[in-house]
């Protein structure tokens, strides 16, 4: 039992078996209904997004494959987080502006992880499945990794318990994180007012992220709060003129989990293991951008933001170029 760094003198001391609520379980409910309110709204209206059984069925799947696997492995990045715990002198307890603090900087961790996930091929074999429907709607958002735990990112998580976060806070907000990030695949609603679009995570900025047109390769990788892209210079706006076109720049063309979970791991093994390759050139196919080819032959965001370009170079200077 340790002092707060901070003495809040509320006697909210941390202790090593502190708990706080699991938020994505606590929100199953809500997922529930707000997909069943979107499917009727579509239905209904028939405008704001499509659904197609196979589709949603494999999102639907990929959750709670990802669910599954998070019960299985969660022990690992525990037990990280917990032995950086034990070494750290620092504990920030848990009154209310700590845990908004921890919030807001797990926010800004949680952006350079899903920047990595697009710009690292190792963590973007576990991401890309999330991006692998070619339809945008809730059920995209439960679409999530079974492979997290073995692209290592939750070293990013490092420097918040060795800060005085405990883990179990940590894990909390990240949690809370999540449950944002929800409502925000969907195209049934369009803009929100200027003061949140300019701030906060919005169904149109992440639309954009989900789109693999040129423009809108790589950018808007914010979870909670948009500024962070508009700081780092990766932020580019929803364009009417340029509709998104949701899905990967090729495509999978399958509704299989197994290979939506695991099609680019395979793909990373069996470029590696090409012969006449140098070490270098097996390092490069795991930890350089997707699209890395040792010969040129492949294209990457940068290239193909280029061959756009030159096709349309009156897109020079636009948002996204």
């Amino acid at each position: 039992h340790r002092t707060p760094a901070l003495a809040p003198d509320d006697g909210a001391c941390m202790t090593d078996q502190i708990s706080f609520p699991d938020a994505v379980q606590w929100a199953v409910p809500f997922f529930i209904a707000a997909i069943l309110a979107e499917f009727l709204w579509i239905a209904i209206k028939r405008r704001g997004g499509r659904y197609e059984t196979r589709d949603a069925v494999t999102s639907l799947v990929m959750g709670a494959g990802s669910v599954a696997s998070g019960i299985a492995l969660g022990f690992i990045a525990w037990a990280f987080f917990m032995l950086l715990w034990q070494i750290t002198p620092l504990d920030l307890g848990t009154s209310v502006w700590v845990i908004a603090l921890c919030f807001v900087l797990d926010d800004l961790r949680y952006y350079w992880v899903h920047r990595f996930g697009h710009r690292v091929r190792w963590v973007w074999a576990s991401h890309v499945n999330h991006h692998s429907s070619q339809h945008y709607n809730l059920t995209t958002a439960l679409r999530q990794t079974w492979t997290g735990t073995f692209t290592f990112m939750m070293v990013v998580r490092a420097p918040l318990v060795l800060l005085g976060f405990h883990p179990a806070l940590v894990l909390f907000v990240g949690g809370v994180n999540l449950v944002y990030q929800f409502w925000i695949h969907t195209e049934a609603i369009g803009k929100m007012p200027r003061w949140f679009e300019a701030v906060m995570n919005t169904p149109s900025h992440h639309r954009a992220h989900h789109g693999r047109n040129p423009r809108y390769l790589d950018c808007n990788y914010a979870g909670v709060f948009i500024i962070w892209d508009k700081i780092f210079g990766t932020f580019v706006p929803e364009q009417g003129s340029d509709p998104v076109d949701y899905g990967l720049v090729y495509n999978i063309a399958s509704f299989n989990p197994l290979r939506v979970a695991f099609h680019e791991w395979v793909a990373i093994y069996r470029d590696m293991t090409q012969p006449g390759l140098s070490l270098k050139q097996r390092l490069l196919y795991a930890l350089a951008p997707p699209g890395y080819s040792h010969d040129g032959s492949r294209d990457t965001s940068k290239s193909l933001k280029a061959k756009h370009l030159a096709r349309h170079p009156q897109d020079n200077g636009t948002p996204g170029f």
